[in-house]
């Protein structure tokens, strides 16, 4: 019979399971909507049909921004930056709007990019790595078109030198094959709406920033109204740009260049807009990749401030930009001599030093022995012998070398060491009259065994000169009778 706790504990496994059945079930769930979204991206790039591809340009938004452009260009009101702007203003709202168009304008770019590679790849595959640019790539395309000979078609201006002289070697050994017409005409006519689409952005851009005063005026005062109308169409806004760290901001408008073998030494990574601003570029060369990130932070505090319109009549934007062109000098000033360091007044003034016996016992005690003296010495064409070996450790100088090859080191007996040895000698021959309390009447010899002796009698009897110890001079051969 099953108790309690073994009711309770099968409940509880039952309770675990239910939920990872609820868990698998939301996870097969969510990532249901991510693969449908890959298979209807995936449809959509496939699509023959650039209409079906690039829908923006023919949107009622992307036309009805546009002709608010259009005519804000040309009434060119002027728009006055005293007092502080309402979110609802139809002013600022249509740059807000330009913002996230052109945002938008640059995905549709890169759907059409895609698009055009995948009709020109079975022309000239190996172009799509060697131009990376959507907006190069396409001028070069529609600048191509079907012919195989690149000698014969003018690239100048298009790309760098270098680029094109890649571009032509790769095409006279590539394996693409003409294109059909159709095709060609589908890939012409995306090119020219990617370079309308981006020729929009170009007029969107410079309508904000002919309103940049109005809307960020401390950041055009850091880096210019077109590097500031830039910054924002790229970040999507000045909300979006004002979230953004200074190290990303520093990279906003950077492109992926593709060297093609050249070398890395003239490549600038992680330069965008901001490097090719006029306070950057007149800084010399080392300087220049500090100057740009010190440039990012100041603008990144520009743009907060703009944000929270904290101050619309630029005041900060301008300390911020001076204070950098000011640190921009100090790190151009050379650095300060070295002053020679003056050697101290001698001191002319009789110095108090204790003399006498126990100063001549100090020097006595803390000068240099013979041994060290050795030491410290070195013979002139002779290696020194070490402590370990091999010239390791400590080395031993001159000690070992001098004259006969040993170490001769006069030491003097130390007092204390002279009465040990005194003390030592009155107690081993009685030579003082007091009686040792080590001393004792029992003596041990090889003959009697133990008998009784008595010390002072015996050192008595010891003479004095040239005394045997097998002879003495008070004794006499002992006389045995002769018994019959």
């Amino acid at each position: 019979m099953a108790t309690l706790a073994d009711s309770f504990l099968a409940d509880l496994e039952d309770l675990s399971d239910d939920e990872n059945r609820d868990e698998e079930g939301a996870e097969a769930t969510e990532e249901a909507p991510d693969a449908d979204k890959d298979l209807a991206e995936a449809a959509i790039l496939n699509y023959d049909d650039l209409d079906s591809v690039a829908k923006l340009q023919k949107s009622q938004r992307f036309h009805d921004v546009m002709k608010k452009v259009e005519e804000a260009m040309t009434n060119a009101t002027g728009i006055s930056s005293k007092g502080l702007v309402a979110e609802d203003d139809p002013k600022y709202q249509l740059i807000v709007e330009c913002n996230a168009l052109s945002v938008d304008i640059d995905n549709e770019i890169t759907i059409i990019h895609n698009f055009i590679r995948d009709k020109y790849r079975a022309k000239f595959p190996e172009l799509e790595s060697l131009v990376l640019h959507p907006i190069d790539y396409s001028r070069l395309v529609k600048q191509i078109g079907n012919e195989m000979d690149l000698t014969v078609i003018d690239l100048e201006g298009l790309l760098p030198s270098a680029t094109i002289m890649v571009v032509s070697v790769t095409a006279s050994t590539t394996s693409g094959k003409l294109l059909s017409e159709e095709n060609l005409q589908k890939t012409i006519d995306a090119c020219d709406r990617a370079l309308a689409l981006d020729e929009a952005k170009r007029h969107v851009l410079e309508f904000v920033e002919s309103r940049m005063g109005y809307i960020a005026p401390n950041l055009s005062a850091v880096v210019g109204s077109t590097v500031a109308a830039k910054l924002m169409g790229v970040a999507g806004g000045l909300a979006a740009l004002s979230r953004m760290p200074a190290c990303n901001v520093q990279i906003l408008g950077a492109k992926k260049k593709n060297l093609a073998g050249f070398s890395t030494a003239t490549a600038l990574p992680h330069t965008g807009f901001l490097f090719h601003t006029e306070i950057v570029q007149s800084t010399p060369p080392p300087l220049r990749m500090r100057a740009c990130r010190l440039v990012a932070g100041k603008c990144t505090l520009a743009v907060r401030v703009d944000f929270t319109r904290g101050d619309i009549s630029a005041k900060i934007g301008r300390e911020l930009r001076e204070d950098v062109r000011k640190k921009i000098e100090k790190w151009q000033e050379p650095p300060p001599p070295k002053q020679p360091k003056p050697l101290p007044v001698p001191d002319s003034d009789p110095k108090k030093k204790r003399g006498g016996r126990r100063l001549r016992k100090m020097k006595e005690r803390y000068a240099l022995t013979d041994m060290r003296k050795l030491a410290n010495r070195m013979k002139f064409g002779v290696p020194e012998e070490s402590s370990l070996g091999d010239g390791l450790g400590e080395g031993y100088g001159m000690l070992g070398q001098a004259g006969s090859g040993k170490l001769r080191v006069s030491i003097g007996q130390s007092k204390l060491a002279a009465k040990v040895a005194k003390k030592f000698k009155e107690k081993q021959y009685g030579s003082s009259g007091a009686t040792s309390g080590l001393s004792s009447s029992l003596a041990f010899t090889p003959v009697q065994g133990i008998e009784l002796s008595n010390p002072q009698a015996q050192a008595g009897l010891l003479g004095s000169g040239t005394q045997s110890t097998y002879f003495s001079e008070t004794g006499s051969f002992s006389r045995i009778s002769r018994t019959y």
